[in-house]
């Protein structure tokens, strides 16, 4: 079923705490992945406009009267009006992420439409608890202040996937320390960072504070690059995450990378994924695949091979796919053409290499148009095979045997990736145990779900940094000493 999709059309760009005319009559038009229509315009960013961006949020910075230099009282009651500004317009957030990347609304209500206030009133919070400086007693008996600032002009990089969260987990400590910043959402979701731009404007965000600059790659490495940018933080490929990085370095620039994942699921010989059905979807499916610490990769005791493969079958088979904007939807489309031929060009290896898949493997009959694919189980599938080894970022499972709990550990460390995971079992304490000894930036046990009070991020190829939490903070920080100041 195909739901009624409206149509948005913006004209201006929103820098300097305006809204002004675009550098060109150059566009970027959005398209549905469940219908494969156009739901709406907006203008594209030039290096012209990413410089007017960086030049208001250099100026707001600067202001010896501005934000970098209120208190935190100050600061964190314009964050608190943002969210309530926010919480307002969650159904349209949430309306517009759906219509744009496919994510099912019943997720995207959750998550695109009410966690960026949430991220917002929890660092309002933790900035009035922890201040800005803090007095430490010397070792050498004279005391010193150490001042937490603000690091500067902030370039934030959005994808596609979460365009919401992921841009708060970046806006919300930045604001909170004091920073300025320009955003670069990806061209596949731009519509609902317009609607953010109103509540900024709405709640009091002061002039140059806040920039969006909606654009492709070229412009977001200008933005990167820029010599008024201070930090980086990025979330998206791998690929590009080292490019970034590589800049950033060059130009001895902080930055926070939050990348690619092929995480695993270990499932010990006492699980009962029956029982946790539903947290079992959430942390392998979510996002129809299109997330990146989901676990992928299923690792089985080899002893309950067969029985945890049907159980895994029967729960994914019975997922409903559809419209995205339809409140029964569990999988939704994968977010363009391109995506689902990658998709489908995995499945074809993993056929190809020996897998068997159980099922899924193809479009739903009955999808006459939208970019739908059928969730995927693949069973006999080793740990050297590709669709184990690389990021497929689509709904495709690999059900891998083995043969004791060491090796599952090993088999789960055996990956240039380090993002997420989760180990499922009756015995909390021993599922703790087991991922105590997974090199990964964070694990679940019987599901996987972050807290915006805890860090996120990832080791190996899965990137550099950490996000929410006092070290989301910290990240956009900068510490001052001063010596023999009691």
């Amino acid at each position: 079923m195909s739901l009624t999709q409206e149509t948005t059309v913006r004209e201006r760009l929103y820098i300097g705490g305006d809204w002004i005319e675009p550098a060109t009559s150059r566009t970027l038009t959005p398209i549905s992945p469940s219908t494969e229509e156009a739901v709406g315009q907006v203008p594209e960013a030039t290096e012209r406009d990413v410089d007017r961006a960086v030049a208001a949020a250099g100026a707001a910075f600067d202001d010896p009267q501005g934000w970098s230099q209120w208190d935190v009282e100050r600061r964190a009651q314009v964050m608190e009006r943002f969210a309530d500004a926010l919480d307002e317009r969650g159904s349209q957030t949430a309306h517009l992420v759906s219509s744009q990347n496919g994510m099912p609304i019943s997720m995207s209500q959750a998550v695109e439409g009410a966690f960026p206030a949430v991220a917002l009133r929890y660092y309002a919070g933790l900035i009035r608890e922890k201040g800005v400086e803090e007095r430490r007693e010397g070792v050498f008996g004279r005391a010193t202040r150490v001042r937490h600032e603000p690091v500067g002009v902030v370039a934030a990089i959005v994808p596609w996937n979460f365009p919401e969260a992921l841009a708060f987990v970046k806006i919300a400590p930045a604001l909170a320390a004091g920073c300025t910043m320009v955003i670069k959402p990806s061209p596949e979701t731009v519509l609902d960072a317009f609607v953010m731009a109103e509540a900024a404007q709405e709640a009091g965000i002061p002039p140059g504070v806040l920039n969006i600059v909606p654009a492709g790659r070229e412009v977001g490495a200008h933005l990167v690059a820029h010599p008024g940018v201070d930090k980086v933080g990025f979330t998206g490929s791998t690929e590009a995450g080292r490019s970034i990085g590589e800049t950033c370095g060059r130009l001895l620039r902080p930055v926070t990378l939050e990348l690619g994942g092929k995480s695993a699921a270990i499932v010990l010989d006492d699980a009962d994924l029956g029982a946790h059905s539903a947290e079992f979807v959430d942390a392998t499916l979510q996002n129809n695949g299109q997330t990146c610490y989901v676990c992928t990769r299923i690792l089985v005791p080899r002893t309950r091979y067969s029985e945890v493969v049907d159980t895994i079958t029967d729960i994914v088979r019975s997922l409903r796919v559809g419209d995205a904007l339809d409140p029964a939807t569990q999988i939704g489309p994968l977010v363009a053409e391109r995506q689902r031929a990658r998709v489908e060009q995995y499945i074809a290896k993993g056929i190809a290499e020996g897998g068997r898949v159980t099922t899924g493997g193809k479009r739903p009959a009955d999808a006459d148009r939208g970019f739908f694919l059928e969730p995927t189980v693949f069973a006999d599938v080793q740990n050297h095979d590709t669709i184990a080894r690389e990021e497929i970022f689509g709904p495709v499972l690999a059900v891998i045997p083995y043969d004791s709990e060491q090796d599952a550990i090993a088999m789960a460390n055996d990956s240039d990736f380090g993002l997420g995971g989760s180990v499922w079992s009756r015995d909390t304490q021993r599922a703790i145990e087991v991922a105590r000894r997974v090199r990964s930036g964070g694990l679940g046990i019987n599901s996987y779900s972050h807290d915006i009070g805890s860090p996120f991020g990832g080791i190996k190829a899965s990137g550099l940094g950490r996000e929410q939490g006092p070290e989301g903070l910290a990240a956009y920080q900068t510490t001052k000493t001063i010596y023999n100041a009691p």
